[in-house]
């Protein structure tokens, strides 16, 4: 969104058992094999939290000082970080050491997301007006890139990248023409082809997606099938749209996240399955108010329900935890709120400075954020 991308600033963290006991049910459960919006800044003290019982947010040695929007976890003991300066960065060994594995010669690219095909394979989008957009690709852990898509139409801006399955990935563009310009790639992201709009719903005014999370963009749980989910903000109304068919052909849905100005909207989702979703938001500028920062859905993004009881401020990043169908993560500049119903009512269970969360499918969730902050979610 060119109204909301380049500078979304956003902690010593106050943890309570809450937090500790949905990590419990995930570790307890088998294991299976663009001008960025400026929000409040919190504290950004790089040690970790206070011991308490149970569990928290666990703060590992980057050694850097960027912003990290794109973040992609692999399990407990892999991950990918992108963000700005081209920094690309890469854990195996749940997060004591960072490898730098960024892109040669991109110092000058603002990165807003990463997929991870694997431990060793990735895309990482770079945003900007133009040759600004690109996606680039590894497969060897980082050790080289080639780059897979340049854009060339001044038009264009890209927020967000995400793959259904190993080969099959989309990613989304600002309205073009008044539509939304879909990227769709067949062969795990080594080439890229530019969808028909036809199947597009018009864009309203003012209407973009945020590059603030790298979940502008979604799945569901990779495998199943060919849904695909955007959210926007910046028009009258924030709205989610939905694809069945990997992209082709698109509905549309308003949400109860407000709208009707360029800091509002939605700014990320999540969803579990094909069915039951989560949209957050708000308003990113520091000290408005966001009264309904979350939404949830049970019929796949046809109809969104408010949360009863939303998290107090802008989030820009949400995520389920693994093995349950009720708890999941929702973050941002200001802190960490957990839910345990759904998505009905959320409570804020840390303070500390995050923009995106990830979890894998054995249990490994990751959050990462400004000034080089990337936190594992770990027993204490």
């Amino acid at each position: 969104m060119r109204t909301a991308r380049r500078t979304m600033t956003a902690g010593r963290a106050g943890l309570t058992g809450l937090l500790g006991a949905a990590l419990a049910l995930t570790l307890a459960a088998p294991a299976r094999a663009g001008v960025t919006p400026t929000a409040p800044t919190a504290s950004t003290t790089a040690s970790a939290p206070a011991p308490v019982p149970g569990a928290g947010w666990r703060l590992t040695p980057t050694g850097t000082d960027v912003r990290f929007r794109g973040l992609a976890a692999v399990d407990h003991r892999t991950a990918w970080a992108a963000g700005s300066r081209g920094t690309v960065l890469r854990t195996t060994d749940a997060g004591r050491s960072w490898r730098d594995v960024s892109p040669p010669g991109g110092e000058g690219l603002e990165l807003r997301d990463v997929e991870a095909l694997d431990a060793r394979r990735a895309v990482v989008l770079a945003i900007g007006e133009g040759e600004a957009s690109r996606l680039l690709r590894t497969e060897d852990g980082g050790a080289t890139w080639t780059e897979a898509f340049r854009n060339t139409d001044p038009r264009a801006f890209y927020d967000c990248v995400t793959f259904l399955d190993r080969r099959h990935g989309l990613a989304l563009s600002d309205p073009v023409d008044g539509r939304f310009r879909i990227l769709s790639t067949r062969d795990g992201g080594r080439t890229w082809e530019v969808l028909p709009d036809s199947g597009m719903p018009a864009a309203l005014p003012g209407e973009a997606g945020f590059a603030a999370s790298g979940q502008c963009l979604v799945t569901a749980d990779r495998g199943h099938g060919g849904d695909v989910w955007f959210a926007t903000g910046g028009g009258a109304t924030a709205r989610v749209f939905h694809s069945a068919d990997r992209g082709r052909t698109w509905t549309v849905t308003d949400s109860p996240v407000p709208g009707g100005d360029p800091a509002r909207g939605v700014f990320g989702l999540a969803f579990r399955d094909r069915e039951h979703g989560l949209a957050v938001g708000g308003d990113y500028r520091a000290g408005q108010p966001s009264p309904t920062a979350a939404a949830v859905t049970a019929d796949g993004g046809r109809d969104w329900t408010p949360a009863g009881t939303p998290p107090p401020a802008y989030r820009s990043g949400v995520a389920w935890l693994p093995h349950s169908r009720t708890a999941a993560l929702a973050v941002g500049p200001t802190g960490t709120d957990l839910t345990r119903d759904g998505g009905r009512t959320w409570r804020t269970v840390d303070t500390g400075s995050y923009d995106t969360v990830d979890c894998a499918p054995d249990g490994g969730c990751w959050a990462s954020g400004e000034k080089g902050r990337i936190a594992r979610l770990a027993r204490r």
